[in-house]
């Protein structure tokens, strides 16, 4: 059979195929799985000859991933031209919101039009934008990526599981108000002084976290096979705040890891033997010779090393999860959940009944009978569709709903006796103090300088040469920034644009009053991680995660070389106090 012809070819558990690639290539993404001998013996072992008949059926799935791709970037292509159309009209949405309430004139026109078709022009297209968006998302979660066919089959098992119709009339008939007032009451009382059953289900939870650490523990506490270095990690991590910021100051100044500061420091009993001081030193000596030379035999005399990191890693999660189950415990956390749900219900209550949201559900309901027809049709089709089709296909599914949505969004917002509004003006008053200041009246620098001065808080003359001192520094600051942007930009070719999609939206500092440098002066690097940054090196080897952190130490160095140092001053600080007694009264008229 030609594998290019027009006749349809059907292609036996195509979802299981890619739902399995899927799964190997999240497990190939850890570096600690990839290496095993498993997953290699897996990939490379009993290699088999396909027959002809599985050349052609290779490539047909072949050209059907190709088809994908296109598939892909014609959306793009799509988006990119209709986006290019709509730059004019995006730009005088920006400038409405950081210019001119923008913000209160969509929420007056949604208020005031009751189809989209009615809405002004430049509404219009951002909801012609917002349609391809929508469509596009929906396309790769449920039809281009690798976990689409796993996630397909979640949502329609969701959606055949959900009672639509209880639902509606539940909401139609019910008291909103009294609902969530049960069901607070199922999940926050404490009949007879026990635990509710939020308390219980967060316990739950938070309690088999905290087995599973102590699992993982007492696997490397059998490991490390030194009962003396397990209690002192675990002393550390249960010290007193003054303990360990002693311990990690003479980590710092002894240049050591914190691991050796804390089994020889002195104060988390007992002392070590010399015996265990030469064990530990060992380790850490192959430790670092292993992170700076690739090599298996130095990578092994490290275990131990990497054993006491993953161990004190270990430590601080369980001791993580333990904090947060005694907050849970506490009687005041439930009344602290009580208010807050009570603080963002209360307003949307009138909101909901008066707006007959019920008929919402129903029309959310026939969204998601029509997406999942739209995309097993598109899922049915063969190598030879035309992904103009397929695109299209995603685009009129939006088109056909996106006025039950409008609908509903007009509807809350006529009905929400002020509260969208209200918020509105909140934002936009932010946004109003960040462009002009406050309304009534400024900050008196020299004032605050003068009266320090004359109630002797500060001597006039160390505070002025500091304050120069400071003035020069900026300059020269501001100065070593400009260089080493302007040699960044030689370096790569006379300029730093990233490609960004026509008719996006993009907002700048000087939008908002805010100067670009004044911003750059304050982003001062540290050595804090992101949460996604904290998760992918727990996966890593902790040899790999202490190259990635050296690595990204030595950038930083890089990154502040010659950086004028900031000089020392003592007088200044003295002015922190009336600053912000001051500051307060302005923020305050």
């Amino acid at each position: 059979m030609n594998p290019t012809g027009p006749e349809h070819i059907t292609l036996v558990r195509e979802s299981q195929r890619i739902s399995l690639r899927a799964f190997l290539r999240t497990l190939l993404q850890n570096p600690q799985i990839a290496r095993t001998r498993a997953v290699q013996e897996f990939l490379t072992n009993d290699p088999i000859t396909p027959s002809d008949e599985d050349v052609e059926d290779i490539l047909r799935r072949r050209q059907l991933d190709e088809k994908r791709v296109e598939e892909q970037k014609k959306f793009y292509e799509i988006a990119r031209k209709r986006a290019a159309e709509l730059d004019v009209y995006m730009e005088q949405f920006r400038q409405d919101i950081v210019e001119r309430n923008g913000l209160t004139m969509l929420f007056k026109e949604i208020k005031e039009k009751e189809t989209i078709q009615d809405l002004s022009i430049q509404y219009q297209k951002f909801a012609e934008w917002l349609r391809i968006e929508v469509a596009a998302t929906i396309y790769h979660l449920f039809l281009a990526e690798d976990n689409s066919p796993e996630m397909f089959a979640q949502a329609k098992r969701i959606h055949s599981l959900i009672p639509y119709s209880i639902l509606k009339n539940v909401i139609r008939i019910a008291n909103p108000a009294a609902v969530m007032a049960n069901v607070l009451d199922l999940f926050l009382a404490q009949p007879f002084g026990t635990r509710s059953l939020m308390q219980r289900i967060f316990s739950l939870t938070l309690n088999d976290g905290i087995r599973n650490f102590q699992r993982a523990i007492d696997s490397l506490s059998t490991k490390i096979d030194d009962p003396v270095f397990v209690d002192k990690l675990k002393q550390y991590v249960e010290a007193e705040e003054h303990i360990k910021l002693a311990i990690r100051e003479e980590a710092a100044s002894d240049d050591v890891d914190i691991i050796v500061a804390v089994l020889r420091s002195e104060l988390i009993y007992p002392p070590l033997s010399p015996e265990q001081i030469s064990r530990l030193y060992n380790a850490y000596v192959a430790f670092n010779s292993a992170v700076e030379n690739v090599d298996e035999e130095l990578k092994q005399g490290a275990q131990l090393f990497s054993y006491l990191k993953q161990l004190l890693k270990l430590y601080i999660r369980q001791r993580d999860k333990a904090m947060m189950l005694r907050l849970i415990e506490e009687p005041v956390t439930l009344q602290l959940f009580r208010d807050l749900f009570t603080i963002f219900y209360e307003p949307l209550v009138r909101v909901y009944k008066s707006a007959n949201v019920y008929n919402s559900v129903t029309d959310f309901a026939v969204f998601v009978d029509d997406m999942i027809e739209v995309v097993e049709k598109c899922r049915d089709e063969d190598v030879s569709a035309d992904p103009n089709q397929t695109v299209q296909a995603f685009i009129d599914l939006c088109k056909r709903h996106e006025h039950n949505f409008y609908k509903f969004v007009h509807e809350v917002h006529t009905h929400d006796n002020g509260l969208f509004t209200q918020l509105m003006g909140w934002i936009e008053g932010i946004l109003e103090f960040l462009r002009r200041g406050p309304k009534n009246g400024t900050l008196d620098i020299n004032a605050l300088f003068q009266g320090a001065v004359s109630a002797g808080i500060i001597d006039k003359e160390k505070a002025l040469d500091e304050i120069n001192k400071l003035i020069s520094w900026q300059e020269a600051r501001k100065k070593w920034h400009q260089d080493k942007t302007r040699q960044k930009m030689a370096a790569e070719g006379g300029g730093m644009e990233t490609e960004m999609m026509p008719g996006s939206m993009s907002f700048s500092p000087m939008d908002f009053g805010l100067d670009q440098t004044d911003l750059e002066d304050m982003a001062y690097d540290d050595d804090s991680m992101s949460d996604s940054e904290m998760e992918a090196e727990d996966e890593l080897d902790p040899i790999d995660a202490e190259r990635r952190r050296r690595a990204k130490r030595q950038d930083r160095l890089r990154r502040t070389a010659g950086e004028p140092e900031k000089p020392v001053v003592t007088e200044v600080h003295k002015l922190r106090d009336n600053f912000l007694v001051m500051l307060k009264m302005v923020l305050a008229e």
